[in-house]
């Protein structure tokens, strides 16, 4: 059975103890439509080195699979989408490079074993900067890097016109302001949204095998 402590120190300093297999996968089914959607975003605010990420890495790429196996096009577009919606934070920084090591492996073996000889460089590179850019070094308390000197951004991926992809940068402490804000509500009578939130910035249309191409912008 896999060790749910690393060091009684770590335990100590951190408070660091991982989540086993069984109680994962117990807790995800009790939101199970939620993990089997492609486009449905989840958080781990203390992510460790990915149990609970990967898990539904490899929930919604099956469900890709499934259904768009036999077009790489559109297994790649909707495996994208599905690595898009995860994200983590954690404060150990060899934490944080195994999660998003381990999310990685996940996709690119089952990407591999579907296509071969036919799978794409630029998709791996892709999958591998949102995985970059989605799982945080950072404090989910303080809002901020590790070093306390930047607030946590997180970027928005939204798929546009099939192939294309939209990235925003949200400020963290913006999207938590505004959640805890309980006498605003999140839509008018008319089902129209009343708090749109400000992205700190905004890029431009991308192809989704593309976006690694624009990280220094």
């Amino acid at each position: 059975m896999e060790s749910q402590v690393i060091s009684k120190q770590r335990v100590t300093d951190h408070g660091e103890v991982f989540t086993g297999k069984r109680e994962v996968d117990a807790m995800l089914d009790l939101v199970k439509p939620e993990t089997e959607r492609i486009d449905s975003r989840f958080l781990e605010p203390a992510c460790g080195n990915g149990n609970f990420l990967t898990a539904i890495l490899e929930r919604k790429l099956c469900v890709v699979e499934s259904r768009y196996g036999d077009s790489q096009l559109e297994y790649e577009r909707n495996a994208v989408l599905a690595v898009s919606s995860i994200y983590g934070i954690d404060k150990l920084e060899e934490n944080v490079t195994e999660c998003r090591q381990r999310l990685f492996e996940i996709f690119d073996q089952k990407y591999t074993a579907r296509f071969k000889q036919t799978a794409k460089k630029e998709c791996r590179e892709s999958v591998k900067y949102i995985f970059e850019r989605n799982i945080i070094h950072g404090d989910a308390l303080s809002l901020k890097t590790v070093d306390g000197k930047k607030p946590i951004v997180f970027s928005e991926w939204s798929p546009v016109n099939g192939s294309m992809i939209k990235r925003r940068d949200f400020a963290f402490h913006g999207l938590l302001d505004h959640a805890a804000m309980s006498e605003l509500p999140l839509f008018s009578d008319l089902g129209e949204d009343v708090f749109i939130p400000k992205p700190q910035k905004d890029f431009p249309l991308t192809h989704f095998l593309k976006v690694a191409d624009v990280k220094h912008t």
